[in-house]
């Protein structure tokens, strides 16, 4: 069973994502700020990390920037979650050099596919 793990501040759209990943057949787990989610990294080794960019403490590009950093864990296939459609901000996450990102909300059809397709890499 594939392992994923949802790193989000907000617990509806965290709990409502684990909740259809599970029904879909994934081990999911989740994370409320991006601290707990790059402990949950290293201690859960996903097979797939889906992470808001926006988030107290620490945002989703230093996530990945620590994630990146530790041999552990730096080719798990890293997908963005955003709210935020600024040219600017979407440019940043292509330039770090992510696997995807989807912008909500999202049509669960779509994202559904996206997840099968990250998986298979």
């Amino acid at each position: 069973m594939k392992k994923i793990l949802v790193i989000e501040d907000e617990s509806f759209i965290r709990d409502n994502l684990i909740e259809l990943l599970e029904i879909e057949g994934f081990q999911a787990v989740g994370a409320e700020n991006g601290s707990k989610g790059v402990e949950l990294a290293k201690d859960y080794q996903p097979d797939l990390i889906l992470c808001d960019v926006m988030m107290p403490e620490l945002d989703g590009f230093g996530v990945l920037e620590k994630l990146r950093q530790d041999s552990g864990t730096a080719t798990i296939p890293f997908v963005f979650l955003t709210a935020s459609a600024d040219k600017n901000n979407l440019q940043r996450i292509r330039d770090i050099g992510i696997n995807d990102y989807i912008l909500k909300p999202f049509n669960v059809d779509k994202f559904l596919s996206a997840i099968g397709t990250w998986l298979a890499h």
